[in-house]
C-alpha cells in the first residue's frame, strides 16, 4: 500500500487514487480500515458498516465508471462523523434501483442508503463524487492526522 496523504490539518483524512480494476478494491478497503483503527474506531460496531459501504462505493466506481481510475478519501469530519468519498471521471448520476433484493446487481446504493447516516453525490466538471457519512462512537478520540 502506498503512503496515504492527509488532506488538511483541520480534518484528518486519508486519500489515494487507484486504477479501476478489481485488484484495487481490497487496497481501498485497507486504507479505510487503517484510518478507522488510527482514529480508535476500528473495533466499533459502525466500522464494519463503514467498510462495507466503502467497498460498495469503490465497486460502483470500478464497475460503472468505465474510466481508468478512481479516488477514495476517508475523513473524520468531527468526533462523531466519518465520511467516505469516492470520485471518478464518469458524470452519470448514481440512482437507487428497485427494491428487488434477489437481484444480482443494483443493491449497492440500497445498502449505502440503509447503513449510512446520510449519502449523496456531487457533480464535478471532471465527473462526480459519491459520499456517505456515518455516526461513530463519541468516546473515540481523534488523535491521528497523518
Amino acid at each position: 500500500m502506498t503512503v496515504a496523504r492527509a488532506a488538511g490539518a483541520d480534518v484528518p483524512s486519508y486519500t489515494e487514487t487507484w486504477p479501476c480494476e478489481k485488484a484495487s478494491a481490497p487496497k481501498a478497503r485497507q486504507l479505510v480500515s487503517v484510518a478507522l483503527s488510527l482514529w480508535g474506531i476500528g473495533a466499533s460496531e459502525s466500522a464494519e458498516d463503514i467498510l462495507l459501504i466503502a467497498s460498495e462505493l469503490v465497486a460502483n466506481a470500478i464497475t460503472h465508471s468505465g474510466r481508468r481510475s478512481f479516488r477514495i478519501r476517508v475523513s473524520r469530519i468531527d468526533r462523531a462523523t466519518v465520511k467516505v468519498v469516492v470520485g471518478d471521471t464518469n458524470r452519470a448520476v448514481p440512482t437507487l434501483q428497485g427494491e428487488n433484493f434477489d437481484s444480482e446487481n443494483g443493491r449497492g446504493l440500497r445498502l449505502v442508503d440503509a447503513l449510512s447516516t446520510n449519502w449523496g453525490y456531487d457533480p464535478k466538471p471532471w465527473g462526480k463524487v459519491v459520499w456517505a457519512e456515518f455516526q461513530v462512537p463519541n468516546e473515540s478520540a481523534c488523535t491521528q492526522e497523518s
